[in-house]
C-alpha cells in the first residue's frame, strides 16, 4: 500500500514538474527561436506571458471544474491539452502559432498542478500528508530552475522544438499510470461553484500589470497608456477583493490570510520566486549575448544554482523541525540577498565570483523552497487544506510574471543606455584619432552597423581596417596621380616605363606605411570601443542586481510572520497526537 501510495505520488510529481518547468524552459531557447522564425525579440515576449498569466489565472477556476466533474477524468483532460500545446508549440513557424500552442499549454498546466496536488493529498493519510506536500512542493521548485539548463541542453544538441516535443513521451507516461492507478467511474464529486468574477478580474489584473511593466520602456512610464493600465490594475484589484470577500465560493478565500504562517508561506513565495527567476532567466541571456558563450555552455554555468536547490530542499525540511520555520526562511533570504550582492557588484571576467553567487542564491531558495508547501498547509484540513495550495500555485505564478516583466523591462531599459552611451563614446573616440576624415566616416559607419539591432550581443572585436584590396586601389590610385604630376609622358618610352616604375616603387612603399599605421590604429580604437561597450552592457545587467539588493535584504524580514520553534514544535506535536 505503501509503494502504492508513492507510486501515485511520483506520478503526480511528472504532470506538476512539466508545469513548472515550462514555466522557464524556453528562456534559454528564444535566441534560437527568433533566428528561426526570423522576428525581433519583442514579439516573442508573449509566448512567455501568455503562459504564466493564463497559469496564473484559471488555475483555481479549472480546480474547481475538477471537483465538480470528478477530479481524476478531468486531470487525464489537462495531460491531453499540455500535450496537444507541446505539439503545437514544437511545431509553430510563426510568433502567433507558438503564442497559441502555449496559451493551451497553459490550459493543460492550469488543470494538472492544482488537480495533482488534490489527488496526491486525498490518496496519502494524514500521517504521510507532509511527505507528500514536500515531494510535490520540491518537484516544482526544482522544475522551474531546471528550465533554463534543460532549455540549454536540448537547444543545443536537438534545436529549439525539442524545447516542447520532450514533454510527450513524459506526458504519455503520466497519462497510462493515471489510467491503470486511479479508478475513473463513480469518483467522488462536490457541488463546487466557481466564481467568473473573481477569475474575469483577477485576469484584468494580471494582464493589465504585466503589459504596463513590458512595455512602460517603449510607451514612456508617464505616458497615458502607461498610467491607465497603472489605474486599471489597482481598480480591477481592489474589486476583485471586494468581490471575494462577498462570494460564497470565492476564487481566492481570504480567510486564509487570517492565518499568519499562511501569509508569510504565500509572500515568501512570490519574493523568493521573484529572486530566483530574475537570475535563471536574466543570466543565461548575459552570458550568450555578452560572454559570447553557446546555449549549452550557458545552461551548464547556471546549473549550480539548480544543484544548490536539489541538495538543501530535503535537507530544509529537517532544519525545519529542529530549528524551527522563522529561523530557516530568515537564512534562507540572507543567502538569496548575499547572492544577489555578489552578482551585482561581481566582476564577470571571474567565474568563480559568479559561481559562488548562483550557489549561495540556490542554497537560499531550496532552504525556503523545500519545507513552503508545509508551512503554507499550516494546520489547514479537508477543503481549506485544498484551497491553500491552490492559491499558493497561483502566487508562484505571480512571482514569474513579476520577475519576468519587471527584470525583462529594466534589462531592455539599460541595454537601450548602454548601447545609447558607447555610441556616442565611439564617436569621441574615433574622432579623436590621427586617420585622415574619409577613414573616420567609414569607421563610423562601420561602427554604427554593429551597433544596430536588438538585444544585448556587443559588437566585435572587428578592427574594419584597410585590407589588401582596398590597398591596391589606393597604390593604383596615388601611382597614376604622381604620374601625372610627373608629365613623364614628354618622356622616352623607354624612360616613361623606368620612371613609371620607380613612382609606383616609391608610391606603394609609402602607402604601405601608412596602410599600417591605420590599421594599428583602428585595430587599437575598434578593440578599445568593443571592450569600452562590453563593459558598460555588462553593467546594464549587473545593476539590476545591485538595486535589486536592498529589497532582497528586506525581504529577511518576512520570516517573522513564521512561527518560532517552540510553537512550530507544538502544533507538529498537536497534529501528530490528531493524527494517532
Amino acid at each position: 500500500m505503501k509503494n502504492k501510495n508513492m507510486l501515485l505520488i511520483l506520478t503526480m510529481c511528472i504532470g506538476t514538474f512539466l508545469c513548472m518547468l515550462d514555466t522557464t524552459v524556453m528562456n534559454i531557447a528564444l535566441p534560437a527561436i527568433q533566428t528561426s522564425m526570423n522576428v525581433p525579440l519583442d514579439r516573442l515576449s508573449w509566448a512567455l506571458n501568455i503562459y504564466t498569466i493564463t497559469f496564473a489565472v484559471l488555475t483555481i477556476p479549472l480546480a474547481r471544474i475538477a471537483d465538480i466533474f470528478g477530479r481524476n477524468k478531468v486531470y487525464l483532460i489537462g495531460l491531453l491539452t499540455f500535450a496537444i500545446g507541446s505539439f503545437v508549440s514544437g511545431d509553430a513557424n510563426v510568433p502567433a502559432t507558438l503564442i497559441i500552442g502555449r496559451g493551451i499549454q497553459s490550459i493543460g498546466a492550469a488543470i494538472i498542478f492544482p488537480t495533482s496536488m488534490t489527488i496526491a493529498i486525498a490518496s496519502t493519510s494524514q500521517s504521510k500528508r507532509k511527505t507528500a506536500l514536500l515531494t510535490i512542493g520540491l518537484t516544482q521548485g526544482l522544475a522551474s530552475t531546471l528550465g533554463p539548463t534543460i532549455g540549454g541542453i536540448v537547444t543545443e544538441f536537438l534545436g529549439w522544438r525539442w524545447v516542447f516535443y520532450i514533454n510527450l513521451p513524459l506526458l504519455l507516461i503520466a497519462f497510462i499510470g493515471v489510467t491503470l492507478q486511479l479508478p475513473l467511474r463513480h469518483e467522488p464529486r462536490t457541488n463546487a461553484k466557481i466564481d467568473f468574477g473573481g477569475m474575469f478580474l483577477l485576469m484584468i489584473t494580471l494582464f493589465s500589470l504585466t503589459l504596463s511593466l513590458t512595455q512602460g520602456t517603449d510607451w514612456g512610464w508617464t505616458s497615458a497608456r502607461i498610467l491607465s493600465l497603472a489605474g486599471l490594475t489597482i481598480i480591477a484589484f481592489v474589486a476583485f477583493i471586494f468581490l471575494e470577500s462577498r462570494v460564497k465560493s470565492p476564487m481566492v478565500r481570504l480567510d486564509l490570510f487570517a492565518d499568519r504562517q499562511f501569509s508569510g508561506a504565500s509572500l515568501t513565495v512570490i519574493l523568493a520566486g521573484l529572486l530566483l527567476v530574475s537570475v535563471m532567466v536574466i543570466m543565461p541571456t548575459f552570458f550568450t549575448q555578452v560572454q559570447g558563450k553557446t546555449e549549452l555552455v550557458a545552461a551548464l554555468l547556471i546549473t549550480p544554482a539548480s544543484f544548490m536547490i536539489f541538495v538543501m530542499s530535503p535537507i530544509a525540511g529537517t532544519l525545519i523541525e529542529r530549528f524551527g520555520p522563522r529561523l530557516i526562511i530568515g537564512l534562507g533570504f540572507l543567502s538569496m540577498a548575499i547572492g544577489y550582492g555578489i552578482l551585482g557588484f561581481m566582476n564577470p571576467d571571474h567565474y568563480w565570483q559568479t559561481l559562488i553567487g548562483l550557489m549561495l542564491l540556490g542554497a537560499g531558495y531550496g532552504v525556503i523552497i523545500g519545507p513552503i508547501t508545509v508551512l503554507a498547509a499550516s494546520d489547514f484540513e479537508g477543503e481549506k487544506l485544498t484551497a491553500s495550495q491552490s492559491v499558493m500555485g497561483v502566487l508562484r505564478q505571480i512571482g514569474n510574471v513579476l520577475a519576468v516583466a519587471i527584470f525583462v523591462s529594466l534589462l531592455t531599459s539599460n541595454i537601450n543606455t548602454a548601447k545609447t552611451t558607447a555610441w556616442h563614446d565611439a564617436q569621441t573616440r574615433i574622432e579623436q584619432t590621427s586617420l585622415s576624415q574619409t577613414t573616420k566616416q567609414k569607421m563610423l559607419k562601420a561602427t554604427q552597423q554593429r551597433f544596430t539591432g536588438t538585444g544585448a550581443k556587443t559588437p566585435t572585436h572587428q578592427s574594419n581596417g584597410i585590407n589588401k584590396r582596398q590597398q591596391a586601389q589606393i597604390i593604383s590610385r596615388e601611382t597614376k596621380l604622381a604620374t601625372q604630376k610627373a608629365h613623364i609622358n614628354q618622356l622616352p618610352t623607354q624612360q616613361q616605363i623606368i620612371v613609371r616604375k620607380q613612382i609606383q616603387e616609391r608610391v606603394t612603399q609609402k602607402v604601405v606605411a601608412i596602410v599600417k599605421k591605420d590599421n594599428h590604429e583602428i585595430k587599437r580604437t575598434s578593440d578599445s570601443i568593443a571592450k569600452h561597450t562590453k563593459s558598460l552592457i555588462s553593467k546594464a545587467f549587473l545593476v539590476l542586481y545591485q538595486h535589486a539588493f536592498p529589497f532582497a535584504i528586506s525581504f529577511i524580514f518576512v520570516a517573522l510572520l513564521f512561527y518560532r520553534r517552540k510553537d512550530y514544535l507544538a502544533i507538529i506535536k498537536h497534529d501528530v497526537k490528531i493524527a494517532r
